[in-house]
This record gives C-alpha cells, structure tokens and sequence, in this order.
C-alpha cells in the first residue's frame, strides 16, 4: 500500500540515506511462494502504441493536465531521469547521481543540469520554483508534502513504483505528455524483450540482493523493490516482504543457501568501504555459498537501488544474467 513503513524505509535508504540507522526493510524468514519462485505469468512483449496526450491519470489515480509539453522538467527521484533518458529528454535539473553513471548522459554531460539543493529528503522548494518548471516529478512517499507549496507555480507529479510494470507504466505516461510517443514505444519494447529472453533462459541458482552501508544490512524484496521484482523470473530468490520493518543476520542468508550474491553499498555521506568488505568480518560470511565460490557482486546502487526505470532495469538483466550463467 502507498506510505507504507517498509517501502518508505527502502525508498529513503536507497535513494538518500540521510539522518537515520541503517534498517531493512523487512522480509518473511519463509521462502517465497511457487508463484514467486516461478517468476508469475510470462512476460508479455507486446507494446501498445502511446497516443499524446495533455492530460491523464496514472494507474495510481493521480490526474496530471498541462496546457502544452513540458519543456522544464524538474526530476526529484531517479525514476524520473531515468524516464527522461530512454525518452531523449535532459531534465532542467535533478537531486541524484543517476545521469552521471554510465548508459545514461556520463560524468561530463550530467554536469551541466542543474541540482536542486536539500537532498533527496528536502528538496528546496525555493530553489525548485526559481527553475520555473513546467513539471515537477517526485515520490509520492516522500515528496507529497510538497505538493501545497509548488501547487498553483507547476504541475506536481508524484509517483509510487512498486514493480517493473509500474515503471513501464509511467515511461508510457511521460510519452505521451511530452509527445515523446516513438520512444516511449521503443523502449518498452527494448525492455520487454529483454525480459522476456532472460525468462526463457532462467537460471536455476539462488540469488539474492542486499543493500546498506555496514552489519546492519537490509534485503530487497519483490513488492517493495523494484529491482528485486525481476529476480523471480531470473532465478530462485527465496525472499519476500512481511510489510514491516526488520533487520537482518548473516545467519538468515547462510539458512538460504544463496549461489550468487548482488551487493549495494550504499553510505552515509562519502563512502567508507563496500558493504561486502564490512561483511567479511563476520566469520559467518565465508561460510555462505555464493561467497565461498566467489560470486558476490558489488552492483552500482545508483542503478540498481534508485534508478528503477527500463533503462535502469536493463542494465539490472544485462549484470545480473551474466552473473547467474
């Protein structure tokens, strides 16, 4: 459900990490349905044409309507440069490292938009309105508040991915608002199959992702994560959200008898390490398979933890399908 504790926990870790203990966001120490494990029901590639549009209501019933395409967008999460880039768009400016990784602007390109000040959990709404926005997308678990203060000077968009499908979902809707309708379709169409194909040749190892800064660690799971809402399809992920916030042991992952590990370090202020080499400390971590037989792979958390969006997400199945062979 949209504000929940868990999802709200993971959303603040993975984009921002400011001001607060390194917690999970909570999963079921029983493994995941046959459902789950079996990855759902097969992608389906087809991609219906995106018709321009001035004005829509997403899937979470929230109405956008503007007078002509946005030409000033302001992005106050990753999903939404993310977005942008498969659309051949540049935001007027961000408050994340998306566009700098590489597959999307890179470092040089990515300093020329501007940053809103404040952060991921504070973006200055001073600051926002000075850019004169035509549109202004954020999460809606954290930047609702927002709403009253920019409401009347831009249009506010808040959004709440929760899978894949969602974030296919709003690709199509900001095509269809800027008249981006072409690449909209292409880059669904690019992801699906995508997809697709890794499901045909999934992989019949243990795979699990897990995110932090230190022993306090937390785990993706499908429904409160987006990244971690492929791996069924990919491969065994014996992991799945209870709804409520909880810690983890490395006594819980030795249990699952996991074959490859996906690591995001994630930090407070500037990094002091991977979160696989605080680990390691623990006389426990050699013991588990995946770290035994050396496949535990430090990811790059801005795509894999923020970023969310088909071109995010496929580099997510490109990394990670290479890693379950």
């Amino acid at each position: 459900m949209p504000g929940s504790p868990s999802r709200f926990v993971r959303t603040w870790i993975a984009a921002a990490i400011a001001g607060s203990v390194l917690v999970g966001c909570g999963a079921s120490t029983e493994p995941a349905s046959e459902e789950t494990a079996a990855g759902d029901a097969k992608t389906d590639v087809t991609v219906e044409p995106i018709k321009a549009t001035r004005q829509l209501t997403d899937a979470n019933g929230v109405k956008i309507a503007l007078k002509q395409e946005p030409e000033r967008i302001v992005c106050l999460f990753a999903l939404c440069d993310d977005i942008l880039t498969e659309l051949g768009i540049v935001p007027t400016a961000t408050n994340n490292a998306l566009l700098a990784q590489p597959g999307f602007l890179g470092a040089e390109r990515a300093k020329k938009v501007d940053v809103v000040p404040g952060g991921f959990i504070a973006p200055e709404v001073e600051a926002i309105l000075s850019l004169k926005p035509d549109l202004v997308i954020g999460l809606e678990d954290t930047h609702g508040k927002l709403a009253p203060a920019l409401r009347g000077a831009t249009t506010f968009w808040p959004m709440q991915p929760e899978e894949w499908q969602d974030s296919v979902g709003y690709l199509r809707d900001v095509a269809a608002l800027t008249g981006r309708t072409a690449e909209g379709e292409k880059a669904e169409k690019a992801f699906r199959a995508k997809l697709a194909d890794a499901e045909r040749t999934r992989s019949d190892k243990t795979a699990l992702i897990i995110y932090g800064s230190d022993e306090n660690f937390g785990v993706a799971t499908p429904g409160t994560d987006v990244t971690a809402g492929l791996f069924p399809k990919l491969a065994d992920y014996p992991w799945k959200s209870r709804g409520v916030e909880g810690s983890y042991s490395l006594e819980e992952i030795l249990a699952r008898d996991v074959d490859v590990l996906f690591v995001e370090t994630i930090s407070f202020g500037e990094p002091d390490g991977k979160l696989s080499q605080k680990l390691a400390k623990n006389p426990l971590w050699g013991k588990i398979p995946a770290v035994r037989n050396g496949e535990v792979h430090e990811v790059n958390s801005e795509v894999w933890a923020k970023g969310r969006g088909t071109r995010s997400l496929g580099i997510v199945l490109d990394e990670a399908t290479a890693a379950l062979r």
